[in-house]
């Protein structure tokens, strides 16, 4: 696994080891990326990453411009992978890595008033979807504002995500493969 592009295009990334967790393929992020680019979500952005496994999307996300990324990852071993990503790459004064899982972490990021431009989140696969629409809504409310998306990453066979109750609406999607990417941003 490598960064896809940016400052720190073609760097190896660490993953961590088992089947614990499941990186976004480099096709996936090199299009989803090109799209965010294009958007002009990612220049200076507040990015968060959750579920964040390895760290690729949001050293991603900070390899093309972004200006911090949080790390929510809820398992000790993929959490020190992430650091050690992050140590490597040289972006440590620009990312913060939550051991904790999911939903408290959203909980805590909003009630100390963080904002972000760019949600990135992909859960495990078999996460059931009332846990999927639970971390949607807690999400949502972080979003800095009317501009700035969330996206999430899920099983392709999966059904597409309830995000009306989190006060979302769909801004695209796109499948490849197995992987099917959905963006929000807030119901207007």
């Amino acid at each position: 696994m490598r960064i896809v592009a940016g400052r720190h295009a073609s760097r190896p990334l660490r993953t961590p080891p088992g089947d614990g967790t499941r990186p976004t393929s480099d096709r996936v992020r090199e299009s989803l990326f090109g799209s965010l680019e294009s958007l002009g979500m990612l220049a200076g952005a507040q990015v968060l990453d959750v579920f964040a496994g390895s760290g690729a999307l949001g050293l991603e996300a900070l390899s093309r411009g972004a200006a911090r990324a949080v790390f929510v990852e809820r398992a000790a071993g993929p959490a020190r992978v992430i650091a050690a990503n992050v140590a490597a790459l040289g972006e440590g004064t620009a990312a913060e890595v939550r051991v904790q899982a999911a939903l408290p972490a959203l909980a805590a990021l909003a009630q100390e008033g963080r904002a972000f431009d760019l949600v990135l989140a992909d859960p495990p696969y078999p996460l059931p979807e009332a846990q999927v629409s639970a971390v949607l809504a807690a999400a949502a409310v972080l979003l800095a504002d009317d501009a700035s998306l969330l996206v999430l990453e899920r099983s392709a066979r999966s059904p597409e995500p309830d995000a009306a109750g989190a006060g979302l609406a769909l801004y695209d999607t796109k499948s490849y493969g197995e992987t099917a990417v959905y963006l929000f941003e807030r119901a207007r």
